[in-house]
């Protein structure tokens, strides 16, 4: 008895995970879903049958788990098409910088902080500095963290070479990177970088 519970057993783990395979159109079944498809419109999907996924779907709507297409659009389009002749521009409303990644000094010349001097400004510059600068330039800008102290040549702020260098100058080393150091866009959105620029500012003062 005990055997053929064993092999009955077996038989439907089998099943289960055939069940689970995905082949062609059909995705296979998945364990929590709705762990893995987004609730929002995601642009670059494309969905349009309001059953598919209908099995395993808990939506209120009741449409398809895999459904995921906005009805407000033509078409149920998820990401309609810009207007012709138009830049999109952030989230703070700042046009995307089309500067060359090796044009420092065109980019000390154009680019310029759209933030104040203020103590607020500098507060929060410095915490973000701490955070991703300081391991290396130093808590003073001396080029003497603990990983510059190990990878010799950090340039201090304060040095010949750099303490004249201006916003911009400094906004695009962060955004590009510049000889060892790589870029640190992906670690910080823009106006975060130019936070950190005002900071930097205050420690070539010293």
């Amino acid at each position: 008895m005990q055997q053929k519970l064993n092999i009955a057993l077996v038989i439907t783990y089998c099943i289960f995970l055939a069940a689970c395979g995905a082949k062609g159109d059909k995705p296979g079944y998945e364990y929590s879903p709705q762990m893995y498809h987004s609730v929002p419109y995601e642009g670059l999907t494309q969905i349009t049958d309001e059953g598919a996924g209908q099995l395993i779907s808990n939506r209120e709507d009741g449409k398809g788990e895999f459904y995921n297409s906005n009805p407000n659009n033509p078409n149920k389009m998820n990401m309609r098409h810009p207007p012709e002749n138009t830049v999109s521009r952030n989230r703070y409303g700042m046009l995307p910088i089309q500067i060359h990644k090796d044009s420092f000094a065109l980019a000390e010349r154009v680019l310029k902080s759209p933030l104040p001097e203020s103590e607020e400004v500098l507060a929060e510059g410095k915490e973000l500095y701490d955070r991703f600068c300081e391991h290396c330039h130093g808590s003073g800008g001396g080029g003497d963290g603990l990983v510059g102290q190990v990878y010799l040549g950090v340039t201090p702020y304060n040095s010949s070479t750099v303490k004249d260098k201006g916003e911009g100058h400094i906004y695009h080393v962060i955004t590009h990177g510049k000889g060892r150091m790589l870029s640190h866009a992906s670690q910080e959105d823009p106006m975060e970088r130019w936070k950190i620029v005002r900071y930097v500012q205050t420690l070539q003062k010293q």
